[in-house]
């Protein structure tokens, strides 16, 4: 009798879409505190377009011998729950497996995790946008956490790549900081910006108070910040070295359930966005990435293994 599997995309020897590869993982069951998720839908990110280009292998954060999961979101139901879980199978949830080094990730056609590491989708919200939430909606307000509230009389803050899933949550989050946002995006995103209740511009002037730059512009976007002012960006240790007195922080973007509760309850309200541009097969994870790697795509390509 052949031991149950399932599908999941992985990366053995990155060199981009065309090295990923769908592979037959054993079928695990949960452990004690642990769930076993039927994966409805993962979110392609960013991240994971570097994890299968190799720069994470590069820099060493990926040391897999043989070979590496792709997908850090994922919403879907409890299909199984181990000792200790008050989590009822057939249960919709969403949650984020952080971190680079696995056999496999949320591209995948079910997950084990820790019951601890996903939250409840709240009624009204479909899972490819719950699976939006996590990585894009803590990040964001994890680099408002690192912000704070606009200091009196100098709160001018510019977001690059304000029209991206990350860019977009940090204008809502900051403008209730107190921060004046205006966002850097291209031509065609000033009507979405504005009603996010943010300036718009397509091309930035220095002596911003502060920058956050999902766009990842790095040295020209600390070229905007104010002598003094800060800058925050997405990849720690990647980040702009300082100057002129600025403070420059990195996101390290951590679950953190109560504030994942409270995201997923705005956006299901509608008063943060959570775009998807398209849902595809698993099998066609590779043209998904091919396409968020060409910038000025809105919204987020969901794969539903």
């Amino acid at each position: 009798m052949h031991a149950a599997t399932f599908r999941a995309a992985v990366v053995r020897v990155p060199n981009g879409p065309d090295s990923i590869e769908i592979i037959e993982v054993p079928v695990t069951e949960p452990g004690p505190g642990q769930i076993r998720v039927a994966v409805g839908a993962a979110t392609v990110n960013p991240t994971d377009l570097g994890v299968a280009a190799g720069f994470f292998h590069a820099i060493g954060l990926v040391k897999q011998p043989e070979h590496t999961g792709l997908g850090w979101e994922f919403a879907g139901v409890v299909d199984a729950a181990g000792p200790g879980v008050d989590l009822a199978v057939g249960t919709r949830v969403v949650g984020l497996v952080a971190g680079f080094d696995r056999d496999y990730g949320t591209y995948a056609e079910q997950i084990v995790v820790a019951a601890a590491d996903v939250v409840p989708v709240p009624d009204g919200l479909d899972l490819p946008t719950a699976a939006t939430v996590p990585l894009n909606g803590l990040a964001a307000a994890q680099i408002v956490d690192l912000l704070g509230d606009a200091p009196a009389g100098a709160g001018r803050l510019l977001v690059t790549g304000a029209a991206g899933a990350v860019g977009a949550n940090v204008a809502v989050l900051a403008r209730e900081r107190g921060w004046h946002v205006t966002g850097l995006a291209r031509d065609g995103d000033e009507e979405f910006l504005s009603g996010l209740d943010a300036d718009f511009t397509a091309h930035a002037e220095p002596e911003w108070d502060a920058v956050v730059d999902p766009a990842q512009l790095n040295d020209q976007a600390l070229k905007l910040v104010r002598d003094g002012g800060a800058y925050v960006g997405l990849r720690p240790g990647l980040e702009p070295p300082a100057e002129r007195g600025i403070s420059v922080t990195s996101v390290v973007t951590a679950f953190d359930g109560v504030r994942l509760t409270d995201l997923l309850a705005r956006v299901a309200a509608g008063e943060l966005p959570a775009r998807v541009y398209a849902v595809v097969p698993l099998d066609q994870v590779a043209d998904a990435h091919r396409a968020t790697a060409k910038s000025g795509l809105r919204g987020r390509y969901i794969i539903r293994p």
